[in-house]
């Protein structure tokens, strides 16, 4: 009665608990859950999910280099028996064991993971053995799963080897049926020779591959000297060894990374130029940086040249196969050299390289050094090696013990078989075993699980030769087992055998230090003769464009000119020289001899706003070659006769906007600008044919954005050259007509800065008006530029020297409506005559008084 009266109460109790929970839940309630601040439960869920992350998906393992579904992949394909030695089985059948017994997510994280297992541009060593498409450098992806096979690699099955002898611990799979290796034994570094790539929560690895002989030499030293150095380590491992090879440059950085776990380093694509047969230079690609997507890459190179970023390019084919081989043609006119530095700056075929050597290490995240990663390694596979002998040794302990029963049974055959025979059941018989001849239970079952055959065969010296070899065993392990050493020297064996039977040869190069080339480097170092016409075109030619001829030819191609265009200034420099733009507004720009385009003498060249950013209404009057800018002024004059002198120095350095070299009046413009030493003589000289010769001490030194001061009276004419006595003792006028002469600097008297001058050559309608005036030696060439783009170069010394007061000699026959416009004074260089043009010759003719 009691019993049903307690039953009742606790029906009446369930109840009452019923209703209050529905009454909950209609509240909007749920009994289960309980009040607690957002921001805790934020904080603590993020930091849950965050371990998570970090342990149990992104970071590797130190121990065997893996993450939880790397490990997965393999011990499944293992567990299944999909090894090396087997055929290939479909990559969806080892998906679905993978997914089905250890790794409850989605297919594809399985499928992509055995994947790059496999991929051979991915790994150094691969661990999976794919057959059918798995995806190439091109970043194609890898075939549906169920097109393809796989199967462990031969190295992979090291990274399992002695996993049935309690060298690791298993822990329950997801859901508790079967049991997992929570780490491989892993008797490859695969750590370091197959690096890894992973994002987690606030943090990040990328470790890099290295070569598999190298990584054990640096193991085996440091196992012999634990205080070993880095820079002792580096000797054996030298530097990281990619899949895709490479050159890797700046082993400081690498070393870096090595003592601290982080670090810097430039991979570059392995490149060659060569000729081809048509004359053009030849780039082919044969190695590309480690994770660069050749296809994006190709496309990348093909971009750059076709928006001139990168100038000289004619083609790009990509005869990749098996191996990287792409091959870029160049214009016959480029320094391939050149093209290929800025290749490397702005594209893939070199990258930078950042090391995070983070890993779990003791069930946490750390960044290790290479001697921790290699003490860490070394420490697992010490355990493993422990954990193995000690199992081995009471396996044979185990079985030695047997033995010795089995032994005392043989002794004793006949009354053994007695025995079993009149036993009532095998417990019986093994009782009466342990009790008559002293066995011990193991010893009994054993004996008792033996047919009776088996047993009446027993076999005493075979018997006794397995105790000696199991003793010989358990003494060995033994010996193992007695100290640190002992067990080191097994794990090195076993290291020994693994690289002689996969060590390979490095594939990647090392260069010691970063090279930073700049083009300049890469650019012959040749005299050059620069270009500018009329409407703005430039460019640059080799000297040696330009034949001698005697005066009076008429002349070969100089450059071809655009339609109502006309050449209108040529300076001689260097290809690795500074040349200075002056513009007629007063403004200066920089560049180098040789970012100015190269052509031949029938290019066009390119418009100077290519060059410098020229205002609207801006043009370029003076160009300067410099190699020196100390103790130096440039002297400045203005067609209005203004000039000015102001320290080179101050021109060193120009923004590429450029800056205000002077300023003027609204209604003056520059004209010409002169490089002087401080003490020169100035020569001014007007369309009129006069000349005013000062010396430049007369005018102080001054500001860059001064204005100067007057420097000749020219009396309504303009001012159209400007020359010192640095460059010579003799002065070469030249006027539109093709009249020119020589005369001596000292014919010529010096007056005041600001004086009228004097007459430096009789203009008269068969002179035309003076073009130009230089102050020469003799002893050069000039090169002279008629308003048709037609050049000449011909001796000085084949102008006769005449009076400043002369009309001079004829320099250069012009067709009709042909005119000088001007000429350029260069060093002269003995070549053959040239007789291409003998007919055309004029004989010099006498002195025009």
């Amino acid at each position: 009665m009691a019993d049903e009266i307690k039953k009742d109460d606790v029906n009446i109790d369930e109840e009452e608990k019923l209703k209050q929970e529905n009454a909950s839940y209609e509240a909007g309630i749920v009994p289960s859950l309980k009040d607690t601040e957002i921001s805790s439960e934020v904080k603590n869920s993020f930091l849950d999910y965050a371990m998570s992350v970090i342990v149990s998906r992104a970071i590797p393992d130190v121990r065997d280099g893996l993450k939880p579904v790397h490990r997965r992949c393999i011990f499944g394909m293992y567990d299944a028996g999909y090894t090396s030695d087997k055929p290939f089985v479909k990559s969806a059948r080892i998906v679905g064991d993978v997914m089905g017994k250890y790794h409850p997510h989605g297919d594809s994280a399985i499928y992509n993971t055995i994947v790059r297992l496999a991929q051979p541009f991915s790994m150094r060593y691969t661990l999976a053995d794919g057959h059918g498409n798995f995806g190439s450098m091109d970043g194609d992806e890898a075939a549906a799963m169920r097109y393809t096979e796989c199967r462990m690699s031969k190295i992979a099955l090291e990274m399992v080897r002695d996993i049935n002898l309690d060298t690791v611990d298993f822990v329950p799979n997801y859901d508790g049926s079967l049991e997992e290796p929570s780490v491989l034994p892993s008797k490859i570094p695969n750590l370091l020779i197959n690096g890894s790539d992973g994002i987690a929560v606030g943090m990040a690895t990328k470790m890099p591959p290295h070569n598999l002989k190298e990584v054990i030499d640096g193991i085996v030293a440091y196992s012999k000297n634990n205080d070993i150095t880095t820079e002792e380590l580096m000797k054996f491992i030298k530097a990281p060894d990619f899949p895709t090879g490479g050159i890797i440059y700046g082993l400081g950085g690498v070393r870096d990374a090595y003592e601290k776990g982080r670090g810097t380093f430039r991979l570059r694509a392995r490149t060659e130029i060569s000729e081809m047969a048509n004359g053009k230079s030849k780039i082919t690609i044969t190695e590309i940086p480690y994770q660069v997507n050749k296809a994006v890459l190709v496309s990348k190179i093909g971009e750059l040249a076709r928006d001139k970023i990168i100038d000289g390019i004619t083609s790009i084919k990509d005869y990749s196969k098996g191996n990287v081989h792409i091959e870029i043609e160049c214009r016959r006119d480029v320094v391939p050299q050149v093209v290929l530095n800025q290749l490397f700056k702005n594209t893939q075929l070199e990258v930078s390289y950042g090391v995070i050597n983070l890993c779990i290490s003791n069930g946490a995240p750390k960044i290790l050094s290479l001697k921790d990663l290699i003490k860490d390694y070394l420490d697992h596979q010490t355990n493993v090696e422990e954990r193995k002998i000690k199992f081995l040794k009471k396996k044979d302990e185990d079985r030695k013990h047997i033995v010795e029963g089995l032994l005392k049974v043989h002794d004793n055959i006949d009354e053994v078989v007695h025995l079993a025979k009149n036993s009532a059941s095998p417990t019986d018989f093994g009782n009466k075993l342990m009790s008559q001849f002293g066995l011990s239970e193991p010893q009994s079952k054993a004996v008792v699980a033996m047919t009776l055959g088996r047993l009446t065969g027993l076999e005493t010296q075979k018997l006794l030769d397995e105790e000696k070899m199991l003793i010989a065993n358990i003494e060995r392990y033994t010996f193992i087992l007695s100290s640190y050493e002992n067990l080191l020297a097994e794990v090195i064996k076993d290291l020994e055998e693994v690289k002689k039977k996969y060590g390979d040869d490095r594939r990647s190069s090392i260069s010691t230090e970063i090279t930073s080339i700049d083009d300049e480097d890469l650019i012959p170092e040749e005299d050059i003769v620069i270009t500018l016409t009329e409407k703005g075109y430039i460019k640059r030619m080799s000297n040696d464009e330009f034949r001698a001829q005697n005066r009076g030819g008429m002349g070969v191609k100089g450059m071809t000119v655009y339609e109502d265009d006309e050449v209108i200034m040529m300076v001689s420099s260097n290809t690795h020289t500074d040349i200075l733009f002056f513009t007629n507004k007063g403004r200066v720009y920089r560049r180098r001899g040789h970012e100015i385009i190269s052509t031949s003498r029938q290019g066009k060249g390119i418009p100077v706003g290519n060059l410098i950013d020229l205002e609207k209404g801006e043009r370029v009057v003076s160009l300067i070659g410099c190699d020196d800018y100390k103790n130096k002024y440039l002297f400045f004059a203005t067609k209005n006769g203004i000039v000015k002198r102001t320290s080179l120095e101050e021109f060193e350095r120009i923004n590429t906007n450029g800056k205000y070299a002077i300023t003027f009046k609204e209604d003056d413009s520059l004209l010409n600008v002169s490089v002087t030493n401080g003490n020169a003589l100035i020569a001014l000289a007007t369309d009129e044919g006069q000349l005013c010769l000062f010396n430049e001490n007369s005018v102080r030194s001054m500001g860059r954005t001064a204005s100067g001061v007057k420097g000749i009276n020219t009396k309504g004419a303009t001012v159209i050259a400007l020359a010192t006595s640095l460059s010579g003792d003799k002065v070469f006028v030249l006027s539109e007509n093709g009249l020119g002469k020589l005369s001596p600097l000292s014919e010529y008297r010096q007056t005041n800065r600001g004086a009228g001058g004097v007459i430096t050559i009789k203009v008269t309608e068969k002179t035309g008006k003076l073009v130009g005036m230089n102050i020469v030696h003799g002893d050069e060439d000039v090169v002279i530029i008629t308003n048709n783009g037609t050049v000449i170069r011909t001796p000085l010394s084949q102008v006769r020297e005449c009076g400043r007061n002369s009309q001079g000699v004829k320099v250069i026959n012009l067709k009709e409506k042909e005119s000088v416009s001007s000429f350029t004074i260069i060093p002269h260089e003995e070549e053959n005559q040239n007789t291409e043009n003998s007919d055309e010759l004029v004989e010099k003719p006498a002195e025009v008084k």
